[in-house]
């Protein structure tokens, strides 16, 4: 049996809360007393897996009154969203961030699996090979952005 580290954990945690809502507000100190873990391992899970490449839009407050809302959103409904993911692609991208964006799109089926699977050999690293990484990452990015606003417009 694979053990789970509290990353995980935490994720599916607040992921079964959001499969219930559209909407979770937490406070950082009382998830990480929750958890038995520090603070700042709820900002990692939070940093990392629910950002808006991931299909999620995270706000806070800080202070005692504190809280950190996360709000899912459809990745396409709505302009400022893909706007927002143009931003984010900028001038380069790595494959692994392009990946995560492409499932991301597939699981909000905006993509087919086939789709989404050909958009993957477009930008992988064997294709876009040119023995220069900034190259193949400005390359990338070129195609994602491209992608990104051909689904705006479509949409």
């Amino acid at each position: 049996m694979q053990s789970q580290n509290i990353s995980d954990i935490i994720e599916k945690y607040l992921k079964s809360i959001l499969a219930e809502s559209q909407e979770v507000e937490i406070k950082r100190s009382e998830m990480a007393q929750l958890f038995n873990c520090v603070p700042s391992q709820i900002n990692y899970v939070i940093n990392t897996r629910f950002n808006i490449q991931n299909g999620y839009i995270v706000r806070s407050k800080r202070g005692g009154g504190g809280y950190i809302r996360i709000a899912k959103v459809n990745l396409v409904d709505d302009c400022d969203v893909l706007d927002e993911l143009i931003g984010i692609v900028g001038e380069s991208i790595t494959f692994k961030e392009s990946f995560q964006l492409i499932k991301s799109l597939f699981q909000a089926d905006v993509l087919t699996q086939t789709t989404a699977n050909l958009l993957l050999a477009v930008i992988d690293k064997k294709t876009l090979n040119f023995g220069d990484v900034e190259l193949e990452n400005m390359l990338r990015a070129r195609i994602m952005k491209s992608i990104l606003n051909r689904l705006k417009y479509d949409g």
